[in-house]
């Protein structure tokens, strides 16, 4: 009899972590949230920790061809705070482990290191441990960052209520846009080393793509306005992913405004230049680190004024469905087409 193979592109990266959950048993009272947030939540007494961990591989996440190893590790530690902050904490540790192939010298590592240095000075985390091994398929990253906040003000993507307003921070797409660049100015290298990159126009989309900043900012700004979102994810995977988890956590629809989403005008000729839909980037771009959340009606007055918090929409009933109203007035249904991790 053939054994049975089901193929893991069958199941995405969501379906996979389901799959794999569904065995999962919870042992410890302590352990409040285990899998299925940016972070998993532990009971602390007067608060909570925070915990999340994110591998980046060479190749995968990163290409090596156009990513100074500065910037690398400054990032690698940025998408982690980024989960962090999406929790409504603070983040307090991190463990750095890195898998290096014999092609990367000290130096190489001091490079990497700094980045993950300045980034530690940046979000005011302590280094605390980590792991170094050989690798045989090039630079490996993996980071761990745990963070506090105050019981009971942890925000997790399950807290949203039909007339909550939706809101996005900085702007979108341009890390997909700055992607899209580097790639092509690669292609170009390649095909031509004597071609210099072009990229002094697209500084800021490269920039996004390259050294990313978690918002911890607004979550500051957050506490001193005395604002809890009512659930929040941070923007890795695109906006119209990042709106399905919500909804399917929280039980609730979603209607977003297509004249109400943060674009940068970089972001936007950009792709028009390579020909794709502006719209379309902002909704399924992805590794923006922006927050996504979500603030009862109430609290819109402390930031009407906010001049990097867009309302983007409101959440409504599940049944009214995951819905866009165009610039044409016209009610479309939202598509998440964010990155395939398989």
């Amino acid at each position: 009899m053939k054994e049975k193979r089901t193929e893991i592109s069958e199941l995405g990266e969501f379906g996979l972590i389901d799959h794999l959950n569904e065995n999962i048993k919870l042992r410890h009272p302590s352990t409040i949230k285990g899998v299925g947030d940016d972070a998993a939540i532990l009971d602390k007494g007067d608060f909570v920790q925070v915990i999340s961990t994110d591998l980046l591989l060479e190749g995968v996440h990163f290409d090596m061809s156009y990513t100074p190893l500065q910037h690398l590790g400054f990032k690698a530690v940025a998408v982690n705070v980024s989960d962090i902050a999406a929790m409504n904490a603070i983040p307090k540790q991190i463990t750095v482990s890195v898998g290096l192939s014999n092609r990367f010298s000290v130096e190489a590592v001091d490079a990497l290191y700094a980045g993950v240095n300045a980034a530690a000075e940046h979000y005011n985390v302590d280094i605390i441990g980590g792991d170094t091994t050989s690798s045989r398929a090039g630079l490996v990253i993996s980071i761990t960052v745990l963070g506090e906040v105050e019981k009971g003000k942890e925000v997790l993507r399950s807290g949203a209520k039909d007339k909550d307003i939706i809101c996005a921070t900085g702007d979108l797409g341009g890390a997909l846009m700055g992607l899209q660049v580097l790639e092509r100015e690669k292609e170009v290298f390649m095909a031509d080393p004597k071609m210099q990159p072009q990229l002094e126009k697209y500084a800021y989309v490269t920039g996004r793509q390259l050294r990313p900043d978690a918002r911890m900012d607004i979550i500051h700004e957050l506490r001193d306005l005395n604002v809890v979102p009512t659930s929040m994810i941070d923007i890795s995977d695109g906006l119209a992913s990042e709106l399905f988890h919500i909804c399917k956590q929280s039980g609730v629809g979603v209607r977003i405004y297509e004249d109400k989403l943060p674009i940068d005008k970089q972001t936007y000729d950009s792709a028009v230049e390579f020909g794709l839909d502006p719209i379309t980037c902002v909704l399924n771009g992805g590794e923006d680190y922006e927050l996504l959340f979500t603030i009862k009606q109430e609290d819109f007055d402390k930031l009407e004024k906010h001049p990097d918090v867009h309302f983007i929409g409101h959440v409504t009933k599940s049944e009214e469905g995951k819905l866009m109203v165009t610039k044409s007035q016209t009610a479309v249904e939202l598509k998440a087409q964010g990155w395939k991790h398989f």
